[in-house]
């Protein structure tokens, strides 16, 4: 049997993707071990579904705050994977900062180390990514992707950007999408929030954070009449500000996030959902959100960015509208522009999208790419 380490830097709570990955190579005959962070009130060694979890100790979060603290953090747990890992066959490396630990094995531990890495981003052209870091990742990447066996991505405007930068065979595209489900609509929003049932449900879905688009967002419903409604579902860094501009505007929710395995429940109970995103990197303008996959799954239109790869699905198969610049008035203009498709024919369309767009086509793609790895 083919055992797979699945290594993370984080302490693997909510990370769909590498679930996904890891559920499928497992069904496929596949030993997976995911290795991750032992943050507190975690377990160092847990099943979850049929895969292992195995956790390390390297940080105290409450603690380690200075660039020097981090670091040595971060030698531990290379220290600690390498150790871990070196006798495995295949090291799934996700993200930039996990693929020295490959390197290491394979280089003095394990010639025979099959490596495969995941760019979940375009790693070095991130939000807020500059300088000497930069700089430095840069180089990392360039160097440490050589001894790669196998690079996947999640969407074809970085797997080009890649081949450019390190003149190596084309990336495979695995992209984020959820399992294929057949969707019974629901009405959770206008049931919770009692909204009336001509009015129009705008749904934010997902990470709650800077570089989104969300205070833009708020801003323009703030100047549209209360016929349209938005509500944010979701965590992170705006959380709190969007509580407040709920209680402030009548025409604004706030909905705790739910566990995935009833978000598309809640998604399928809105009109609209919304993908925005600012160009603010590379990284994002060829971004491809976990959100507008879901809003395909769940059959709901899409209002995305103007960004080229969101704007080809969208667009190109007529599921939605792409706003023309991330402003209130561009914002407005699309929301208007929306409320006036055909709902009956975007349907039908979503229906043969997420026949495209879903997990189990691109378990293909990361089977083919692992059978690849021993031809």
């Amino acid at each position: 049997m083919i055992k797979v380490a699945n290594i993370v830097f984080n302490s693997f709570v909510n990370d769909s993707r590498v679930i996904k990955e890891s559920t499928s190579l497992a069904d496929n005959g596949y030993i997976v071990e995911v290795i991750a962070h032992l943050d507190k009130n975690l377990i160092d060694n847990e099943k979850q579904g049929n895969f292992t979890i195995r956790r390390f100790s390297y940080l105290d979060r409450t603690v380690t705050k200075s660039k020097i603290a981090k670091l040595r953090a971060y030698f531990k747990y290379t220290k600690e994977s390498v150790l871990y890992c070196k006798e495995f066959d295949i090291l799934h490396c996700n993200d930039l900062n996990t693929l020295p630990i490959g390197f290491i094995i394979k280089k003095f531990f394990n010639k025979n180390l099959k490596i495969v890495y995941d760019a979940h981003e375009y790693e070095t052209e991130m939000n807020g990514l500059q300088g000497l870091h930069k700089k430095l990742a840069q180089i990392l990447e360039k160097f440490f992707i050589k001894y790669a066996n196998k690079t996947i991505t999640v969407s074809d405007g970085i797997a080009n950007e890649y081949v450019k930068l390190y003149n190596i065979e084309k990336p495979a595209l695995v992209l984020n999408t959820p399992f294929y489900e057949e969707i019974e609509k629901k009405n959770i929003f206008r049931e919770t929030f009692d909204i009336a049932k001509d009015k129009t449900i705008f749904l934010y879905q997902g990470s709650l954070g800077k570089g989104r688009g969300i205070e833009v967002l708020v801003d323009a419903f703030k100047e549209l009449d209360t016929d349209s409604v938005l509500v944010f579902m979701g965590y992170g860094q705006l959380e709190q500000v969007l509580k407040e501009q709920a209680e402030k505007y009548q025409n604004i929710y706030f909905h705790e996030a739910v566990s995935p395995d009833i978000l598309l429940d809640y998604t399928s109970s809105t009109d609209f959902g919304i993908s925005t995103i600012e160009d603010t990197c590379l990284s994002y303008h060829y971004c491809l959100p976990n959100k507008m996959f879901e809003y395909i799954m769940a059959e709901v239109p899409v209002i995305v960015s103007n960004l080229p790869e969101m704007k080809k699905i969208v667009v190109d198969n007529n599921v939605g509208v792409a706003a023309k610049t991330n402003t209130i008035e561009g914002l407005k203009e699309a929301i208007t522009e929306a409320t006036k498709l055909d709902k009956d024919k975007m349907r039908i369309n979503l229906q043969k999208l997420k026949n495209i767009y879903n997990w189990e086509v691109q378990e293909k793609v990361l089977l083919e790419v692992y059978e690849g790895l021993f031809t």
